[in-house]
């Protein structure tokens, strides 16, 4: 009962307690009216147990005494011995047992039974009376077939009619539950088409000021907490990131001009190579974040342009050809022929470098860059030999900070694969990854500029 949903279950309960009333009034409808009928049915028989004696007072026969129908209703006269003496009606058997002629002496017996001669079952009334010296009882009798006709009549129309009335309740009850619970669904549409990306929103209020009123304001007060805090943590990871970038730029000159200054000392240079590794991480890092900060202000920058895929390639695999080298690793080419793509190519190499990065820092073996050329666009794929990912990491992996068990030792901040999918989807694309024992992330592009709502396009110059 709990997992169904509230306005199924208002339903149920209001269906319920109509049920219950339905049921209590034709209840009570039912005893009153076979109250009154035994009333009846009683009245008749007294009055013809009257008409009865008078009638054998004045020595008319029994048989002359006015029955309703002779085959619902009869009248007899038994001796002490319980045997008809008089009868009027289709009863010719005694209408009532020996033991029951000795108790009427003392007074009247009222007993049911079906008879010969009688529709249906019967009721008896028997009387003692005492005339000439003699115990004789005086016994009236009258079908219960129409009042059992009339009981049944009166409970297949409540059946039928509180049927009807109940399924036309139910509906009626549905119809207001989901009238009541239309504010509140109203509020689950908009919340989830609210984005901290896009401009502030706030949940539609009903115009009673209710419950449901009170929620809503509650819940956009909340979301403007929320929208608040997110514009502050925005803003700076904005400004860190714009912030960190030019000392990070001079800390990389200064490390270049002392790499070519001190060519002799091994201990210092390679001390130093190992600060600019690290402070060339720290600026991706720094641009990661700037790009990240920038797509959730709901506009990522694009420069787009004709690019070149088999000389961007070429270019990224040079420029990490070393630091695979110095891993025991090389990257490879795979370009059948030239193919191009309308994007940003500055975006695009950023998206490379860090799919080339983790395949170097986390992955195993040769590295394979290879292009396909699809009816809808272009696939680039990034492969390498490693362990591959834990079981459902793929599913999370281009989440911001996800990283994956293996790798939380490791340097590394888990923004590579969140921001690869950011721009894939800045540019109309997609990413995905596939394999065990052969881990392959895939970036499909569309050849011609298909750039979602949260890219800004800026014309090359």
């Amino acid at each position: 009962m709990r997992t169904l949903p509230i306005t199924l279950r208002l339903t149920l309960a209001y269906t319920a307690a109509m049920l219950l009333v339905l049921l209590a009034a034709g209840l009570f409808v039912a005893l009153r009216l076979r109250a009154d009928l035994d009333d009846r049915v009683n009245n008749n028989l007294q009055a013809r147990n009257a008409a009865a004696l008078n009638a054998y007072r004045e020595g008319t026969s029994l048989a002359a005494v006015a029955l309703e129908d002779p085959e619902e209703s009869f009248v007899q006269l038994l001796d002490a011995s319980g045997t008809v003496v008089q009868s009027g009606g289709e009863v010719v058997a005694p209408a009532v047992l020996p033991d029951e002629v000795r108790e009427a002496r003392d007074g009247r017996v009222v007993v049911e039974r079906s008879l010969p001669g009688v529709d249906g079952p019967a009721r008896v009334l028997a009387t003692g009376l005492a005339a000439d010296g003699q115990q004789l009882t005086m016994v009236t009798g009258q079908s219960l077939l129409d009042r059992n006709e009339a009981l049944s009549s009166v409970v297949d129309s409540f059946l039928w009619g509180g049927l009807t009335s109940l399924l036309l309740a139910s509906a009626a009850g549905y119809g207001l539950a989901r009238a009541g619970l239309a504010p509140v669904e109203a509020m689950r549409r908009r919340a989830a088409e609210i984005s901290m990306a896009g401009l502030p929103a706030r949940l539609p209020l009903p115009p009673a000021r209710d419950e449901v009123r009170r929620l809503g304001e509650t819940l956009n007060a909340m979301l403007a907490r929320i929208r608040e805090a997110f514009e502050r943590e925005r803003r700076f990871v904005a400004d860190a990131s714009h912030e960190l970038r030019t000392p990070l730029a001079v800390m990389r000159t200064e490390l270049d001009g002392a790499l070519l200054l001190r060519p002799g000392e091994p201990d210092v240079r390679l001390a130093l190579q190992a600060v600019r590794s690290e402070c060339c991480r720290l600026t991706r890092l720094a641009d990661d974040l700037l790009v990240l900060a920038r797509l959730d202000e709901g506009r990522l920058p694009l420069r787009t342009t004709s690019v070149d895929l088999g000389e961007l390639l070429m270019l990224v695999r040079d420029q990490y050809a070393d630091l695979a080298a110095d891993a025991g690793r090389f990257i490879t080419l795979d370009i059948p022929r030239t193919v191009s793509v309308q994007a940003d190519p500055d975006r695009l190499r950023q998206v490379l470098s860090n799919l080339l990065d983790n395949a170097i820092r986390h992955g195993d073996g040769e590295i394979a860059l290879r292009t396909s050329l699809m009816t809808d666009g272009v696939e680039i794929c990034v492969s390498d030999h490693g362990h591959g990912f834990p079981t459902g990491f793929p599913d999370r992996a281009f989440e911001r900070f996800s990283r994956a068990d293996s790798t939380r030792s490791e340097a590394g901040a888990g923004l590579g694969l969140a921001l690869v999918r950011a721009i894939a989807d800045a540019h109309g694309g997609r990413v995905w990854i596939t394999g065990n024992t052969e881990t392959t992330v895939h970036l499909w592009l569309p050849r011609s500029s298909k750039l979602s709502p949260h890219s800004h396009l800026i014309s090359a110059s």
